[in-house]
Order: structure tokens, then C-alpha cells, then sequence
């Protein structure tokens, strides 16, 4: 699979926000901000994988319609793999 740079963009965007969070830590911000920033990686972290697999599953189902075969099995695959990410 090929990432664009959306993704790219957006997992920059978290490596960012975790050195923040690090920031934070050293100046020794309160518990509730630093987890509050926490949430927000989760979040994007979440919206990242979630574009990958979505990007990912289209490129699938076009190959599997191409080729003719059912394509069930790579949905099926795409959803197990955004439930174990949780």
C-alpha cells in the first residue's frame, strides 16, 4: 500500500501532539491537561488507522471486483483489523 501524504500529514500532526504532551510533563503541568492532551493523540491516533484501513479496503475491493472474486472476505478482514486496533 501506498500512504499519501494525508496520512503522512496526520501522524505528523501526533508526533506533535505527543511532544507537547512531553513538554508538558517537564514543565509539570496538572495530571488533568496532560491527559486531556493524551485523549486527543488517542483520537487522532484512532483517525489515522481508521483512514489507512478505509484507503486500504477500497484499493482491495477494486483489485477482488477486477479479478472477479467475492469481496466479503477483505471487508470482513478491514473490520477485525479495526476491531483489534481498539
Amino acid at each position: 500500500m501506498q500512504y499519501d501524504d494525508n496520512v503522512k500529514r496526520r501522524l505528523k500532526r501526533v508526533e506533535g501532539q505527543i511532544r507537547g504532551v512531553l513538554k508538558m510533563m517537564e514543565e509539570e503541568q496538572p495530571c488533568k491537561d496532560v491527559v486531556s492532551q493524551l485523549s486527543a493523540v488517542r483520537s487522532a491516533a484512532d483517525k489515522a488507522m481508521a483512514y489507512i484501513v478505509a484507503v486500504n479496503l477500497e484499493q482491495c475491493i477494486l483489485e477482488e471486483r477486477e479479478a472477479g472474486r467475492d469481496t466479503s472476505k477483505v471487508v470482513q478482514q478491514a473490520v477485525d483489523l479495526l476491531v483489534k486496533s481498539r
